[in-house]
C-alpha cells in the first residue's frame, strides 16, 4: 500500500527540488491561501474547483483533466495536499483523486496549521504555471455512496454506516456545525442505524493523526471493522472524506465509500427517515 501521509519535515526538505507539487485546498482562500502557503504551493479552491456549479456535485472527468492541466500537475506527479479545517477539504480533494486515479498524492500531517506551529517557511507569492495535458487513467466511483445505495442497505447487518459530525449534530441537537452556521440542512438528527463517531477523535490537539494502532482500536471497538461494508457521512462530505482517508489510506479499510451528499442532502429528502435524540 502506497504511504500517503508525509510529515512537514519531510515536505520541508522535498521543497525546491522539483520532486513534488504542492496543493493548499481551502474552503475559503480568502482566510487562508491569499494570507499566506507553503512557497511554492498552489491553490484548489474546494467549492470553485471540485464542485460543479450550480449542481451540487464533483467535478466529472473531463473537469478533473482541466483542472489538473490548469495546475500543471502530470499523471506520475507526486502531489502533496493540505489546507485549513485540519485537512478537512485536503482530504476530500483526495477521496476526488482517488476517484479519478492519481494514486501518487498524500495529505501534509497536521495541515496548513501544524506548518504554521513548526514556524515553516510562508509566503503570499503565487508561483507561475506551465499548464500539463493530463489524461485520467481510470475512473473508479465505486468509493462514492449516493442517496439511494444508503437508502438500499439501510439496517443491512453487513453495512456500517458511521456519521462523523459532531455528538450534537448526530442527536439533532443542532442542524449545522459552528463552521456553518448559515448553511443548515432543514432537519435534524442522523440516518438510521448510524453510529457516530467524530472525525476529531482521530486527530491529537496538534492536529495531526493519532498512532496507527489506537486508531484501530478506536473504530474496531465501535464495530468498524474491515470484514463490513461501511459508509461514511457528514453534512457536506469533507469530514467523512477525512475519515475516509484514515480507514481506507492509513488503516488499509478497502470496503469503504463515501456519502458526499450527506446531511446537506439526506436531511432535506421529503420522506427520508430520521432518527433524533431529542
Amino acid at each position: 500500500m502506497i504511504t500517503k501521509i508525509i510529515e512537514p519535515q519531510e515536505l520541508r526538505d522535498l521543497l525546491g527540488k522539483g520532486e513534488v507539487k504542492v496543493i493548499e485546498v481551502d474552503y475559503d482562500p480568502s482566510t487562508a491561501y491569499e494570507l499566506g502557503h507553503i512557497p511554492g504551493a498552489l491553490l484548489i479552491d474546494w467549492k470553485r474547483d471540485l464542485n460543479k456549479y450550480p449542481e451540487r456535485d464533483i467535478i466529472d472527468p473531463e473537469g478533473f483533466e482541466k483542472l489538473m492541466s490548469r495546475l500543471g500537475i502530470s499523471n506520475d506527479d507526486l502531489v502533496v495536499l493540505y489546507g485549513d479545517y485540519n485537512n478537512w477539504f485536503a482530504t476530500f480533494a483526495l477521496w476526488v483523486f482517488d476517484l479519478y486515479g492519481h494514486d501518487n498524492a498524500k495529505i501534509l500531517n497536521g495541515g496548513r496549521n501544524k506548518w504554521i506551529d513548526l514556524d515553516y517557511p510562508m509566503t503570499k507569492e503565487v508561483p507561475n504555471v506551465t499548464p500539463s495535458n493530463y489524461k485520467i487513467a481510470r475512473v473508479d466511483l465505486t468509493r462514492r455512496a449516493t442517496f439511494l445505495d444508503v437508502m438500499r442497505r439501510l439496517r443491512d447487518p453487513n453495512v456500517v454506516l458511521v456519521d462523523v459530525r459532531s455528538p450534537a449534530e448526530y442527536k439533532g441537537e443542532v442542524t449545522a456545525p459552528p463552521e456553518y452556521p448559515n448553511e443548515a440542512a432543514q432537519r435534524g438528527g442522523h440516518i438510521p442505524g448510524a453510529i457516530n463517531i467524530p472525525w476529531a477523535k482521530a486527530v491529537n490537539d496538534d492536529g495531526t493523526l493519532k498512532p496507527i494502532e489506537e486508531l484501530r482500536k478506536l473504530y474496531s471497538d465501535l464495530g468498524v471493522t474491515p470484514d463490513k461494508d461501511i459508509i461514511i457521512y457528514c453534512r457536506i462530505g469533507e469530514r467523512a472524506a477525512f475519515t475516509y482517508f484514515v480507514l481506507h489510506h492509513l488503516l488499509g479499510y478497502d470496503k469503504i465509500k463515501v456519502y458526499d451528499g450527506s446531511w446537506s442532502e439526506w436531511g432535506n429528502l421529503v420522506g427520508a427517515p430520521i432518527e433524533t435524540d431529542v
